[in-house]
């Protein structure tokens, strides 16, 4: 690992401090000085963060379901994915999507979206439930959200996912879907269908980017989805 790292101690808990105070690595050092041994040598600790994004055919889950799904884990660039199929449109609408949905969130300690807290998670669990399935119960699984990260943390025009990226880094990823892909992809479109997927994967690599810019400045609450 280059460089040495600091310990995060403004996301920190004062149990967790003092814990990284009083601990020795291999080199003499306390863990709080030598924050690089402490995620070295203790890589079950890490907290396994993923960041997530749907597509949905309406705001609303009771009037809507989940198309696709997109979630990249913070280590690593590999996207878990998951698109609706033109058979299951026409038989189990997206009860087979939300399934993988929350089987791949369930691997992770923190799951991460923009507006998520206000739209992805609520809508997810409301089809989990529509689609009789479980979801994951209160506690089980943490949040964050880097819309509430940037509407508090930054005074921008927007806190839309583009134009908080734009502001960062000068672009985005993000492509725009029109009408007609939203009625072809329900028609079981596969071009339609791919073409949001596409559209969802490009979000969630601005999302990722985003939460690494911001995490910095932001205290790490225990909320949970």
């Amino acid at each position: 690992m280059g460089g040495r790292m600091l310990a995060p101690v403004h996301r920190l808990k004062k149990a967790e401090i003092v814990q990284l105070a009083r601990g020795r690595c291999k080199h003499g050092h306390s863990f709080l000085a030598h924050y690089n041994c402490w995620v070295d040598e203790h890589p079950e600790a890490q907290e396994k963060i993923g960041f997530l994004d749907i597509e949905s055919t309406n705001l609303k889950a009771d009037f809507g379901i989940i198309l696709s799904w997109c979630l990249v884990p913070m280590n690593g660039d590999v996207i878990m994915e998951r698109s609706i199929t033109a058979k299951e449109l026409k038989t189990v609408l997206d009860r087979n999507v939300v399934e993988a949905a929350i089987k791949t969130i369930s691997q992770f300690d923190r799951i991460v979206g923009h507006y998520s807290t206000r739209f992805d998670l609520p809508f997810l669990r409301s089809r989990a439930l529509a689609n009789k399935l479980d979801f994951p119960k209160y506690g089980q699984i943490k949040t964050a959200d880097t819309w509430l990260m940037a509407k508090y943390k930054l005074k921008i025009s927007s806190n839309r996912l583009e134009n908080v990226a734009r502001f960062l880094f000068g672009e985005t990823e993000k492509t725009r879907i029109d009408s007609l892909h939203w009625t072809r992809a329900l028609m079981g479109n596969k071009e339609a269908l791919d073409y949001i997927l596409d559209h969802c994967r490009r979000d969630v690599r601005d999302l990722k980017r985003v939460y690494l810019s911001l995490m910095d400045f932001s205290r790490r609450a225990d909320n949970s989805i």
